[in-house]
């Protein structure tokens, strides 16, 4: 039967930001005009980890992935234009969340709005970070104690704010099966709540109504059954904890609200316009059970695993979803999977799986412990390696990748400014008005804003009152940051690649002969160096890559994420490496590879091959290859074995030129 009266749409949004805080704000408003009803904004990598655009650390990597916001200047001009207390902004961000709500705050404060008007989210779920997207900074301890923060503060501050974002659509991006999804998320939620619990910043009567303002992110793949089976499973297991865990008693409370991003991760370079069906079909899981409909969406664009989107790619996929809402009768209908036998056999099993996993969990102490052992980072490591093994044998079918690869030229793809590119000035200019905007400040109330913001940290007072301060006085993202990292310290999270070798994914045999006849050539075992430079925190293809040449008989060194290329070149010096492998997804590419290189010639290491991977246009790998390195691989390499075999060859090439 039609509902008397038709659902309202969820909110259509785009991930959008990127070089500089002008040029996103003219994206912004650019999208809101076209019909988008929620701004979801993309962080650069420097702003998400807590640095300035002029730290060593940052280079090459200032407004590539998302918008720099290194001062409350920035953050002006974002917003400039667009009224937030009529807004709904969901900012992805982590490590650095009570930052930059704290110059959100200050920006609406200069606007004249209430902050109890103040919609949207924050993501501040810093344990997926460890896991998946590695923009964490400080250990787990402080890290929960700053989410903490933000949940107590704007539950007063900001009623109608979402404080966190617990977030599985990353763990999908690093290969988590539907299962590993819901328990390691709702592990995560609980973790958070249960801290939040034990410091008393709510009072206990009123705990119910904190729990109804955690909302989650989550993805959906191609596998459409399962990920509408997943959302109900997500919405039933989420009622039973927060009603049993808690005590939760008022339903609303209990609602499990979700915004959702459909899958990147299966996003092709080859023949990126089937990408378009594959949007659609994920749109559709997380739409079509009026039970389980996502609060807000926002879809990747056709062309995201080539380069950054343009403003036209990004509409593409606003019109799918607007499409979607308004010319269907979607919305009229109740939930037209009620009472079917297979979809509930389904969640069932998905939900009986999840309890198992969840109880596993809390045996090891929790979501923290399984993260500080490794227990979840290595299940993903492990789940992505089957992942890509199926897809590598050709049991998973990817049209274009490894089956039906016969195509035609896109019309698409063709001519210039078919991607996006951040250019290369945007950096300086960045660097030059940071340095401006450190001049016209008042020095002395920098100081005490960032002393009385230490104070906080070191005393267990709540940070985001000192925080906005500090904004309003014109500290820096890399003062916050630094100011924090003098209290908490840094982390760096275990890599997960540590299982046993296995068979699988390739021949792997013919290899590892091909490997030990080359490491007797040299003299002894052909060791290569993996390494990720700069701030990119996607270790997904590094990991994997690690792994298979390990299987394949190399001595690996692989020291995880956010290295300098100094550190990457004195670590192949010291390890005495026959090749280095460094991965790069930020777009990045050009300005870090040339620097490892120069470091390498000058160390004496200009013999040791370098190979490339990422997201890397045809133009920058060429441009790649003319700087020296040896090899470049994109998403279409999907056969890693074959990579490795390739660095082996590129090896004994070298080898017997020296010889």
């Amino acid at each position: 039967m039609p509902l008397a009266t038709p659902d309202k749409p969820w909110l259509f949004r785009t991930y959008a930001g990127h070089s500089t805080a002008a040029a996103s704000n003219r994206l912004y408003r650019s999208n809101l005009a076209k019909g988008q009803t929620g701004l979801s904004v993309a962080f650069d990598l420097p702003t998400q980890t807590g640095y300035d655009a002029d730290h060593p650390l940052s280079r090459g990597e200032v407004g590539k992935v998302g918008v720099p916001v290194s001062h409350l200047g920035d953050m002006r001009a974002l917003f400039d234009g667009i009224p937030l207390d009529q807004m709904n902004t969901s900012m992805t961000i982590n490590a650095t969340a009570p930052w930059l709500l704290a110059l959100y705050v200050a920006v609406a404060d200069e606007q004249g709005a209430d902050r109890r008007l103040l919609a949207g989210t924050t993501q501040n779920d810093l344990i997926k970070e460890y896991l998946s997207r590695g923009t964490y900074v400080f250990p787990p301890a402080p890290s929960m104690r700053l989410t903490t923060d933000v949940i107590a503060w704007t539950y007063s501050a900001m009623p109608k704010w979402n404080p966190m974002n617990v977030c599985s659509y990353h763990l999908q991006e690093a290969g988590a099966t539907p299962v590993q999804e819901l328990a390691f998320a709702l592990a995560t939620a609980i973790a958070v709540l249960d801290d939040v619990r034990r410091t008393g910043a709510i009072p206990e009567e009123e705990f119910g109504e904190a729990v109804g303002r955690i909302s989650f992110f989550v993805n959906a793949g191609m596998r459409f059954v399962t990920e509408l089976c997943k959302m109900r499973a997500f919405g039933r297991l989420w009622d039973e904890i927060t009603r049993e865990r808690w005590g939760v008693t008022d339903e609303k409370n209990r609602r499990f609200r979700y915004g959702v991003q459909v899958n990147s991760l299966g996003l092709t370079e080859p023949q990126p316009e089937n990408n378009v069906y594959r949007i659609l079909i994920e749109a559709l899981a997380v739409t079509l059970s009026r039970d389980a409909r996502a609060r807000a969406v926002q879809l990747p664009a056709w062309n995201e695993a080539l380069g950054l989107p343009r403003p036209w790619d990004q509409q593409w996929s606003l019109r799918m979803q607007q499409i979607l809402a308004y010319e269907t009768d979607l919305l009229e209908y109740a939930d037209i999977f009620a009472g079917s036998t297979e979809i509930e056999a389904k969640v069932e099993a998905l939900v009986a799986e999840a309890r198992a996993e969840l109880a596993a969990i809390e045996a090891m102490g929790g979501a923290v412990a399984a993260v500080e052992s490794s227990y979840m980072k290595q299940k993903l490591v492990e789940s992505n390696t089957r992942r890509l093994e199926a897809i590598e044998a050709g049991t998973a079918t990817v049209v274009g990748v490894n089956r039906f690869r016969e195509t035609e030229p896109s019309p698409l793809t063709t001519g210039e400014g078919s991607i996006l590119t951040v250019p290369a000035h945007v950096e300086a200019e960045a660097i030059a008005g940071l340095a401006a905007w450190r001049a016209a400040r008042d020095p002395s109330a920098v100081a005490a804003a960032l002393a009385d913001l230490q104070a906080a940290a070191a005393e267990g007072r709540n940070i985001m009152e000192p925080s906005i301060v500090a904004a309003k006085a014109g500290v820096t993202t890399g003062e916050w940051g630094a100011a924090l990292r003098g209290v908490f310290g840094e982390y760096r999270a275990p890599t997960g690649v540590g299982r046993a070798a296995q068979d699988g994914g390739g021949d792997l045999a013919a290899v590892r002969a091909t490997v030990d006849a080359v490491s007797a050539r040299l003299g002894r075992r052909l060791k290569f160096l993996v390494g990720k430079p700069g701030l990119d925190g996607h270790s997904n293809g590094a990991e994997q890559i690690a792994v298979r040449a390990r299987d394949c008989g190399l001595e690996v060194v692989y020291e995880g994420i956010r290295l300098t290329p100094a550190q990457i070149v004195n670590a192949a010096l010291e390890e005495g490496v026959h090749a280095v492998g460094l991965s790069i997804l930020s777009g990045s590419h050009l300005a870090l590879v040339e620097d490892v290189l120069q470091r390498m010639k000058a160390a004496g290491l200009d013999d040791v091959p370098v190979v490339v991977g990422g997201i890397i246009p045809a133009e920058d790998a060429a441009a790649l290859r003319a700087l020296g390195v040896a090899g470049v691989y994109t998403p279409k390499d999907f056969q890693i074995t074959e990579i490795i075999a390739d660095v082996v060859r590129i090896v004994d090439e070298r080898r017997a030129l020296a010889a």
